[in-house]
């Protein structure tokens, strides 16, 4: 998997070293840990990002270069393995048998909710972009909160009090709305 290698200029740069030297043995260390090629490439990949994004790896010996590396590696592939247990994948060839066999989908219930997603989005726009943003952070893209404090520059605590609160003003919209509708 030697892309990187193919592009001008990278062979001189401590991160193109790098991976030219390393590539195959994280690869390999990698793949040990990970069943799909494709998983594992795209941890490789994660990998060398992370050194391109690291200051003080040019510093570093070449043995505290590949040491760093490797944890990296190991905890990119910890990483992968919470994640897929929090989530774990479904062929979908089992999931499309019961797929009509379920009563929760019959017209009935997938019109019911459409019309929940659709007020679900009305209510969720109502809110401010800041908070929008955040709560799409921590619920579709799926990251802790201590992740989301460190791309906003903010402390974790600030970051799960607005949580907190934003899901409380959600609450309180769909109670106003419900109790609205009650009236009409």
């Amino acid at each position: 998997m030697p892309v990187l290698s193919s592009q001008p200029g990278l062979e001189d740069s401590t991160v193109g070293g790098l991976y030219q030297r390393y590539w195959l043995v994280l690869l390999t260390a990698i793949r040990q840990s990970v069943a799909s090629q494709e998983d594992a490439e795209d941890l490789l990949l994660d990998v060398f990002l992370a050194a391109i994004e690291n200051e003080a790896l040019p510093s570093m010996s070449a043995q505290h270069q590949e040491a760093w590396l490797r944890r990296v590696a190991y905890n990119k592939c910890m990483d992968f393995h919470r994640r897929t247990a929090r989530r774990p994948a479904v062929p979908i060839e089992s999931y499309a048998e019961t797929l009509y066999d379920d009563e929760d989908l019959s017209p009935e219930h997938r019109a019911l909710h459409r019309e929940e997603l659709s007020q679900l989005r009305e209510h969720f726009a109502s809110l401010p972009a800041a908070q929008q943003e955040l709560l799409r952070l921590r619920f579709a893209d799926d990251l802790p909160c201590s992740q989301i404090a460190v791309r906003l520059h903010k402390g974790e605590g600030a970051i799960r009090m607005t949580i907190s609160r934003t899901l409380n003003r959600l609450r309180d919209i769909y109670t106003k709305k419900r109790e609205e509708n009650r009236y009409v």
